[in-house]
């Protein structure tokens, strides 16, 4: 009897091996079919954006970075690129939407400019590059104020100090300072600006780079149909789509602005309330979501996306999954992104030395980045913190 009692033990403690062994081998199967899954819908990042038609150099990239953190080129000197796209912010401001120069409202969101010569270009696609979104920039009058090109130029051309910058970016020009040059410096910074991910890790094959709930929120994110727009290189960013595929998103938004989305450009009906397809990189530090900012966390973006674009509802388990894998894609800022304080003010002024307070800069990011680690629950707080420590930087126009 002992003897059968004892092979009985055995017998079921092998059974219990090799279920664990089966379990164990389905699910590593299960993850190799995921990342030959993940690898034909996604791309890793490259190095670098550079093009035939867009070259990346060093003296470019270095005299792109001081204009874009150089707040000079604008009407009142007192706005950059960067005070819209901070790094401290992954390349957005943390608001609704933008506050330009002469405290003038931006229409639309913030976009993020890390990987962004990847996608279209503005949530409405009406940039053709980054360097051709520079050029709109530059006599924008809600992102620059000035009047003209020549009036960006002969500020610039003010400053001695860009002078042999230009001339070693732009070695071949006769006149090296014009405002397609400018584009061309900030737009090569721009192409460097590269955050590859853990994700990125994954789909070169290190299949253990996700966590079980990156991955498990990976196998829905496909499965549910959120691949049949965020896909490619930038998980998104490549096309355009009607943003309310099966009810108004507005009513699921709460947005009081309804915007026309492409249409105000094209004039065509199809266009009507069509977005550009955002890059989901780094979304998770990139609060708050859509062309309005009307929602302000990443879970509750993920529930509007399954029930205005696919019409269902996100049970809170999957959720948490999907927002597990969409942290998966945020990555570490570039180098040359990650200081401003110490960038564009080392060129001389002719009058008089620019004097930039690193403590109110440093005061106003430590501000908005607590906003968003608080997930933004109300926007005009923040708004309302942006302008006052704006206020305190002095900045002395050459």
């Amino acid at each position: 009897m002992k003897s059968s009692m004892a092979n009985l033990s055995v017998t079921g403690t092998s059974i219990a091996a090799v279920l664990a062994i089966s379990l164990a081998m389905a699910l590593e199967e299960d993850d190799v079919t995921l990342l030959k899954r993940g690898q034909e819908l996604f791309q890793p990042l490259p190095k670098d954006m550079a093009t035939l038609e867009s070259l990346i150099t060093r003296e470019r990239v270095d005299l792109g970075r001081m204009l874009f953190f150089d707040p000079r080129l604008t009407v009142d000197s007192n706005m950059s690129c960067a005070s819209c796209h901070q790094p401290a912010l992954y390349g957005t401001d943390a608001l609704s939407t933008s506050i330009g120069v002469k405290q003038r409202l931006h229409p639309r969101n913030a976009p993020t400019n890390l990987n962004s010569a990847l996608n279209i270009i503005h949530w409405r696609g009406d940039r053709e590059s980054v360097e051709d979104q520079v050029i709109k920039a530059l006599t924008s009058p809600i992102t620059s104020g000035q009047p003209d090109l020549k009036a960006v130029e002969d500020r610039v051309g003010r400053i001695p100090g860009y002078a042999p910058l230009f001339k070693a970016a732009f070695a071949d020009a006769a006149n090296p300072i014009t405002a397609q040059n400018i584009a061309k410096a900030i737009g090569a910074y721009e192409r460097t600006l590269v955050t590859p991910s853990a994700f990125d890790a994954y789909l070169n094959g290190k299949s253990d780079a996700l966590s079980p709930a990156a991955r498990t929120g990976l196998q829905k994110f496909i499965n549910t149909g959120c691949v049949m727009c965020h896909s490619g290189v930038g998980v998104g960013g490549g096309m355009y789509q009607k943003f309310g595929l099966v009810e108004d998103y507005w009513v699921a938004t709460g947005s009081t602005n309804i915007d026309k989305g492409r249409f105000d450009v094209t004039k065509d009906p199809n266009d009507l309330y069509v977005f550009r397809v955002p890059s989901l990189r780094n979304v998770a530090m990139t609060a708050p979501y859509f062309h309005d900012g009307s929602v302000p966390t990443l879970t509750e973006a993920v529930k509007v996306m399954g029930r205005v674009q696919l019409g269902i509802t996100l049970s809170d388990a999957d959720t948490g999954n999907i927002v597990a894998f969409l942290e998966s894609l945020t990555g570490a800022l570039p180098a040359k992104f990650r200081h401003r304080s110490n960038v564009a003010f080392r060129i001389d002024c002719p009058e008089t030395t620019i004097a930039l307070r690193r403590s109110a800069t440093a005061k106003r990011n430590s501000t908005l980045s607590r906003s968003v680690s608080l997930l933004l629950p109300v926007q005009e707080s923040v708004r309302t913190a942006y302008k006052q420590t704006r206020k305190r930087r002095r900045l002395i126009r050459c």
